[in-house]
C-alpha cells in the first residue's frame, strides 16, 4: 500500500509539473511579447522576432511588426546582416580544425600567415617592432591588439571595397597598421576574427566560406547563412531602422557599410555574415545539445568548454553588464548576482552590431535568439530579455 501511494503522490507530481510548465511558457511568451511591443513603440527597434528553445523543442517564435511604412514585416524567409555574431561561427570554425591537429593554440599566427612575422605595435608613445609573437590564442581571445578602425587601413568597409581577397587585405593591414600592444598583454576587441578567417583558408586549403559551408553550413542546414546575397535574396533583407543624433528616424536600405556582393571573396570572419532565425537557430541547437545536430557531430563537447569557458576577467566598457568574462568571442556569466536579471551562471553567447543578440545556457538545456536590424546598439535589450524569461522561469 505505501509504495502504491508512494507511486500516486509521484504521478501527481510529474502531472503538476507539465501542467505548471505549460503555464510557464505561455507566461514566458506574454512577458517576452510586452518587451518586444515595448521595443516598437518606444522607437529603439522596427520590427522584431524573439524565439526562445527549452526542453528539446523551441517552445515559441514570437514576430512583432512595427506595420510601418518603410519597414519590412518579420517572417521565416527574412534575412538579417548577423555583424558579430559572425564570431562564434568563425571560433567553431577554429575548434574544427584544432580537433583535426591542424594547429596548436600557442603557435605563432607568422608560421602560417609569414606577414605577421613583422608585426608593430605601440610602446611608450613610439611605434615599434612587437617583441612577442602574435600566437593564435591571441586571435582567438581579442589579445592580438588588433581594434576597429575608423577609416583607412583595417577598416572593414574600406577594405570591402579595395582588395579582393582575405590575403590582400592581411597584408596591407600589416603593413600599414600596428597594434594598440604588445600581442598577449592586454583586451581589445577588433578584427582578430576577421584575420582568422584567412587562417582558416591557410590551414584548411580551402575558401573561408567553402570550410564554413562544408562543415557548419550544409550540416547544419544553414543555407542562408553566407557572406553575400543575391538579388532576389535582398528582398528579404530586413532594412534598417536608423536613429539619427538630429532625433530623425528612418528606415534605410543604402547602409549597409559591408557589401554583400554575390563575387567577392571578402568574406570577414568577425562580422560579415547574413543570416535567418530558422539558420542560427540550429547553429544554437548543436551548442545547446553539446556539438551534435540531428545526429551529425559538429564539434566535441571538449571544444565547446575549451571556447566559452572564461579567458579575459570582466569587460563591461565593451558592451556588457558587471558579471560577465570572455572566453574565444562568447561571454560567460561568472557573477549572476552582479548581473542581476536571475540569469544561470555559465550562459554564454554574443550579439550583433545591429540588435541581433543570442545566449546559450549548458546547465538549463536553453537558447535564446533575438533578432532586428537597428541601430544604436544596446546590450540593454538582451539583459532586458533575459531577465522577462527567466523571473517566470524561476
Amino acid at each position: 500500500m505505501k509504495i502504491k501511494l508512494n507511486n500516486l503522490i509521484l504521478l501527481l507530481l510529474l502531472a503538476y509539473s507539465c501542467e505548471d510548465q505549460n503555464i510557464r511558457y505561455d507566461d514566458i511568451r506574454d512577458s517576452v511579447k510586452a518587451y518586444q511591443v515595448e521595443l516598437v513603440n518606444n522607437n529603439v527597434t522596427g520590427s522584431n522576432t524573439v524565439r526562445l528553445y527549452h526542453n528539446n523543442k523551441i517552445q515559441f517564435t514570437n514576430i512583432v511588426n512595427s506595420n510601418k511604412k518603410e519597414d519590412k514585416n518579420i517572417n521565416s524567409e527574412s534575412i538579417f546582416p548577423i555583424w558579430s555574431m559572425s564570431k562564434p561561427i568563425t571560433i567553431v570554425a577554429m575548434m574544427i580544425l584544432f580537433e583535426r591537429g591542424k594547429y596548436n593554440l600557442e603557435d605563432n599566427v607568422s608560421d602560417y600567415i609569414p606577414v605577421f612575422a613583422d608585426l608593430k605595435c605601440k610602446s611608450n608613445n613610439e611605434i615599434i617592432r612587437c617583441k612577442k609573437d602574435l600566437k593564435i590564442i591571441h586571435l582567438l581571445t581579442h589579445t592580438s591588439g588588433f581594434r576597429y578602425y575608423d577609416k583607412g587601413i583595417g577598416n572593414i568597409s574600406y577594405a570591402d571595397t579595395s582588395y579582393s581577397t582575405l590575403e590582400d587585405w592581411i597584408d596591407a593591414l600589416v603593413k600599414n597598421q600596428h597594434v594598440e600592444f604588445e600581442p598577449g598583454t592586454n583586451y581589445q576587441y577588433g578584427i582578430s576574427q576577421a584575420i582568422l578567417g584567412h587562417l582558416i583558408e591557410v590551414l584548411s586549403g580551402n575558401t573561408f566560406f567553402g570550410f564554413l559551408y562544408d562543415n557548419i553550413f550544409e550540416p547544419l542546414e544553414m543555407y542562408d547563412t553566407k557572406f553575400y546575397l543575391t538579388e532576389n535574396e535582398r528582398l528579404n533583407f530586413q532594412p534598417l531602422f536608423l536613429k539619427k543624433w538630429d532625433g530623425a528616424k528612418l528606415f534605410s536600405s543604402d547602409n549597409d557599410e559591408l557589401k554583400y556582393n554575390e563575387n567577392s571573396r571578402m568574406y570577414f570572419g568577425g562580422e560579415g555574415l547574413v543570416s535567418t532565425m530558422n539558420n542560427y537557430s540550429n547553429f544554437c541547437e548543436m551548442l545547446v545539445n553539446n556539438g551534435v545536430f540531428k545526429g551529425k557531430r559538429i564539434i566535441s563537447p571538449k571544444s565547446i568548454q575549451m571556447m566559452t569557458n572564461p579567458y579575459t576577467k570582466q569587460r563591461i566598457e565593451y558592451g556588457f553588464y558587471s558579471g560577465f568574462d570572455y572566453g574565444f568571442s562568447y561571454f560567460n556569466l561568472q557573477n549572476p548576482i552582479l548581473d542581476g536579471t536571475g540569469s544561470t551562471k555559465g550562459i554564454y553567447g554574443w550579439s550583433g552590431y545591429h540588435n541581433t543578440h543570442f545566449w546559450i545556457d549548458p546547465q538549463k538545456k536553453l537558447y535564446c535568439i533575438f533578432m532586428s536590424r537597428t541601430t544604436p546598439y544596446s546590450s540593454d535589450i538582451q539583459r532586458s530579455l533575459r531577465a522577462s524569461i527567466y523571473s517566470k522561469m524561476n
